[in-house]
């Protein structure tokens, strides 16, 4: 499903900033995958059951009795039955007092269904751009990323990225393979951390209020040895430093080699604003949040618009979208129902009609009609919009957080058990899965003239 959003093409990971010689081939060949597959669905082959039930009689020597032949019959069948069903793919194995156990007893949608149910509005590029990697890269890329994360120096990463956004800049930031990166927003240094795994010998721009090496004092921390920071005494915003001069010290001049990873939670759109105007092209928002939802106005809020698919809300409260958010509520502890997507006069865009900045410090009311021109402004500017898919489906990480209707299809869809274990997921504790926020990569140009 995933291989919708993604272009059709085929390559394998090299730097963007270098033009390719030849195309790449797929490493995965078709007669693999296809038994893979096969293997991972179960999918074999069975004999009628009343043959089954038969066969068995025989074997007892019962035939000879038609009603106890018959009655038995029935009865193993029945088990038999039963038996098959706890093995299908379909049937999720759950406690009784899990949320998705419990939502499938209400009626609502099934697991795999779930993913987008609700809408997923996705930016519009300028030029309908799609990012090079498919779903096979991703789940590649998992492969080869878990082994690393379970040797992060922050287990504990409370209030800071979990393992689906982890992944998501670590895959991104090797696949670029930029000069340099820069991060506004550091808090304990799991991100330069990751950052580091992706790239060992590219050179990191920190911008944090306080240092990482302040909460050694405390617990685990991570200080990189080249990485260049601003912080404490030095910190400088990202939007006031003199980028031309920094980069330069590094020997930097094409700022379109230049990755720069935002998780200080400021209006995504000024941050926008203010790297196109720096002359940046490579872009990550860490926190990406859902309208109605989040500290910051961010770009998954600015392009929730009408004319998007999967855009747009109504605050009537008899409406099939209250009803279905209502339910959800219940079940999701991220989910948002329409009291609380919705202000005073009907305003359901951005954060009930606010545009949040700086950790929710700073809210500014905006019509719809802003709200709608800030719309076409990002579109303008906008050459590429991928958002990360969660790792996993819900039945397989046991998340209870964030709302499956609202967000993309995961890289491994529910059910999927055995891709699940064998990509080392099932080794990874619960909690890390909790934090997923729908982070986003940009590439943004100049607007046409």
């Amino acid at each position: 499903m995933l291989d919708r959003a993604f272009s059709a093409r085929r390559t394998q990971p090299h730097s963007l900033f270098d033009v390719p010689t030849s195309s790449a081939v797929s490493d995965v060949s078709p007669d693999a995958e296809s038994a893979e597959l096969l293997a991972d669905e179960s999918k074999t082959k069975k004999p009628h059951l009343y043959v089954l039930a038969s066969n068995y009689m025989s074997r007892l020597g019962l035939v000879k009795s038609p009603c106890l032949c018959l009655s038995l019959c029935l009865l193993l069948s029945v088990f038999i039955l039963f038996s098959l069903m706890l093995n299908s793919r379909s049937f999720v194995c759950l406690s009784s007092y899990d949320p998705i156990s419990r939502a499938s007893f209400f009626g609502l949608d099934g697991l795999d269904s779930d993913f987008g149910s609700l809408g997923v509005p996705w930016c519009r590029s300028k030029q309908g751009k799609t990012v090079e990697w498919t779903s096979k890269d991703l789940v590649k890329g998992l492969e080869e990323f878990v082994p690393i994360y379970e040797t992060r120096p922050i287990k504990n990463n409370m209030h800071g990225m979990g393992f689906d956004h982890s992944f998501g800049l670590w895959f991104i930031a090797q696949w670029l393979r930029p000069d340099i990166m820069i991060e506004s927003g550091a808090f304990k240094g799991h991100s330069t951390w990751v950052m580091r795994q992706a790239m060992p010998d590219t050179p990191i721009i920190s911008l944090t209020p306080r240092h990482p090496e302040k909460y050694l004092k405390k617990g685990p921390a991570y200080v990189d040895e080249n990485c260049t920071y601003f912080a404490g005494k030095d910190f400088v915003d990202f939007g006031s430093v003199d980028w031309e001069r920094v980069l330069k010290k590094h020997g930097i001049s094409d700022f379109s080699k230049v990755l720069v990873f935002f998780d200080d939670h400021q209006n995504e759109l000024k941050r926008l604003k203010q790297a196109l105007k720096a002359g940046f092209n490579h872009l990550i928002f860490e926190d990406n949040y859902d309208t109605g939802t989040g500290d910051h106005y961010s770009l998954r809020q600015i392009c929730d618009q009408f004319y998007i698919r999967g855009g747009g809300h109504s605050c009537f409260k008899d409406s099939d979208e209250a009803r279905i958010r209502s339910k959800r509520k219940k079940f999701w502890e991220k989910a948002v129902d329409i009291d609380e997507l919705c202000g005073p006069h009907e305003a359901w865009w951005g954060v009930r009609g606010e545009m949040r900045d700086n950790f929710n410090h700073n809210n500014t009311p905006i019509s719809y009609g802003e709200h709608f021109q800030n719309s076409r402004f990002v579109e303008s500017i906008l050459d590429d919009y991928w958002e990360l898919p969660p790792a996993a489906g819900p039945s397989l990480t046991h998340q209870t957080r964030y709302d499956p209707a609202r967000a993309p299809t995961p890289i491994v869809e529910d059910g999927r058990h055995r891709m699940f274990k064998r990509l080392g997921l099932d080794r990874l504790e619960r909690s890390v899965f909790n934090g997923y926020t729908q982070m986003v990569y940009l590439q943004i140009s100049k607007p046409e003239t």
